[in-house]
Parts: C-alpha cells; sequence; structure tokens
C-alpha cells in the first residue's frame, strides 16, 4: 500500500520568489491558479512565507455585490477580487459585501 509522509500542517508553505521584484508582507501572490499572502517581505530569488490558507481582508470589485459562499478570484491586473471566473481563484466569501464596498474578507485555500 502506498505510504505518505506528513510534512507541515500546510496554512503557510516556503515559496522562492521568482517573481522578478521584492513581495511586501501582505501582498497577494498567484501561485499557479491559486493565490497565497505574503506573511514576510520575501526579496527577489530569496525563499520565505506565503499563507495558503485563512481569512483574510483583500480589495474588492466595487461594481457587484458579494454573498456569503460566493467563489472569487484575483484579477492580477486590477488588484482586486472579482466574481468573474479567472486565472487565479481566491477562494470564498465569508461576509456579504454590498456592491459598493471596495474590500471582502475571503477564507483562501
Amino acid at each position: 500500500m502506498a505510504k505518505g509522509t506528513y510534512i507541515q500542517k500546510g496554512d503557510v508553505i516556503d515559496f522562492t520568489n521568482s517573481t522578478g521584484a521584492d513581495i511586501a508582507y501582505g501582498d497577494v501572490v498567484p501561485i499557479g491558479a491559486r493565490i497565497g499572502i505574503a506573511a514576510e517581505n520575501i526579496a527577489k530569488d530569496a525563499t520565505g512565507s506565503l499563507n495558503v490558507s485563512g481569512v483574510f481582508e483583500l480589495p474588492a470589485d466595487n461594481t457587484v455585490a458579494f454573498a456569503v459562499g460566493d467563489e472569487v478570484y484575483w484579477d492580477e491586473a486590477g488588484g482586486k477580487l472579482t466574481k468573474t471566473a479567472g486565472t487565479y481563484r481566491a477562494g470564498w466569501v465569508i461576509e456579504p459585501k454590498a456592491q459598493a464596498g471596495t474590500t471582502a474578507k475571503v477564507k483562501i485555500n
């Protein structure tokens, strides 16, 4: 039978910054088809910590309301959450956001 070896809890992962620029604490970082949130400043080409689980308040599209449970995506060009399916799945909304709201609370995963 195949076996797995426990490595870590997985809420925070090591990330080698190959983006070509420094990453600041709290920056949204696209990783594959998902996002992480920088848990510390990460210099270009250095390794640092990314949060890949948890609830975060992030900038959001202020032209549409979000309901609890809505799946949201990260619009990298616009620097905000959107309900329009895109390249980076951000997670799901944990509390309602009015249409004019500029931030949303999201469970990233």
